[in-house]
């Protein structure tokens, strides 16, 4: 089953000023997310540094609001869209519709510096990222506790703070995914911190030559890879103000048939490099575990371009069919006539 973490995100008592000011008291009654943990989970030593986020929200913008424990703060990147994570840097993925395609990715460094994208499909797929989009109308802030790029001294971290205008958010189905969400609605989202092993050399920080970066992230992956959008975790909105309280979290009642039409997912993606084609259902490795879902049985069959599969769940609105298809979209619609 699913281990990805839960956040209530509260609705702003206030208006924000982006300055990366941890002490202001809009943030003050809102939680921490948990502590960031390896990309891969447990099977990988907890990071060395604390990661932490808080976010808020209101009618015009999503705030996200981010501290980082760092000794070495280091940043070299200054233009629009390089590739950031080759600097150390805090990350943030949202997947508004939950459907595994059309999600944002924004990295930003301790310079300030942005590489904002948008991704129709993961890469998994086989498409290219939009580069060329942008979070427009974002207002950013940096605060460095500490002394950027000076190894002389032991600084105690930088921090991000973030307003990302809804409007940005203009490349997913707002049908499925309204902006500004609604009381209750729950997206799909992530955040990583890139972190590189560093030396100084003639006064300056460098990359240790040969060694991958560090991964830490609010809700493991379970791999190295962010861009595994199933395994986000979830944000769900409120409208009540931090210091009234948080509701109760809504479980997601289409959780285990995402679930098992995902490992589908991912036999047919095996089948396919093993074998060149799609499978049918007694083709594919694992056998009936395929078919294991306590909601009822997977009807599936094989289309023009690959394959689709569909499961009925019962839910507390009615009957639902939860969908999957070979590019790893899912899908829920009502039961016609139910």
């Amino acid at each position: 089953m699913s281990t990805a973490r839960r956040y209530i995100c509260h609705r702003a008592g206030g208006p924000i000023e982006i300055d990366a000011d941890l002490e202001k008291a809009v943030w003050r009654d809102v939680a921490w997310t948990e502590d960031y943990v390896d990309i891969e989970g447990d099977a990988r030593p907890r990071p060395t540094w604390r990661t932490r986020h808080k976010m808020l929200w209101d009618e015009k913008c999503l705030y996200m609001l981010a501290e980082m424990e760092e000794p070495h703060v280091w940043a070299s990147l200054t233009e629009h869209d390089s590739i950031v994570y080759h600097d150390n840097d805090w990350e943030a993925f949202v997947g508004p519709e939950g459907s595994n395609h059309n999600y944002y990715e924004l990295e930003i460094n301790a310079l300030g510096t942005v590489f904002d994208l948008w991704l129709p499909k993961p890469y998994r797929e086989g498409v290219r990222a939009d580069h060329d989009w942008n979070v427009s109308g974002l207002r950013k802030a940096v605060r460095v506790h500490g002394t950027l790029n000076d190894p002389s001294d032991t600084d105690r971290g930088w921090v991000v703070e973030l307003a990302w205008p809804w409007e940005a958010f203009d490349r997913h189905d707002r049908d499925v995914a309204p902006v500004p969400p609604r009381d209750g609605d729950v997206w799909r989202m992530n955040f990583s911190r890139v972190q590189w092993d560093l030396e100084v050399v003639e006064g300056r920080y460098r990359k240790v030559a040969g060694r991958p970066e560090h991964n830490w992230v609010w809700s493991a992956q379970g791999m190295v890879d962010m861009h595994q959008p199933e395994r986000w975790g979830c944000v769900q909105f409120s409208e009540r103000r931090a210091d009234e309280g948080a509701p109760a979290f809504r479980e997601d009642e289409t959780r285990d048939a995402r679930e098992v039409l995902m490992a589908l997912y991912r036999a047919q993606v095996e089948h396919r490099r093993s074998a060149g084609s799609w499978g049918s259902p007694g083709e594919l490795s694992g056998g009936t575990w395929v078919w294991g879902s306590d909601e009822g049985e997977l009807e599936f069959a094989l289309t023009s371009e690959g394959w689709a599969a569909r499961t009925r769940v019962e839910t507390t609105c009615g009957p639902v069919l939860v969908h999957c298809r070979q590019d790893s979209l899912l899908w829920v619609e009502p039961v016609k006539g139910a």
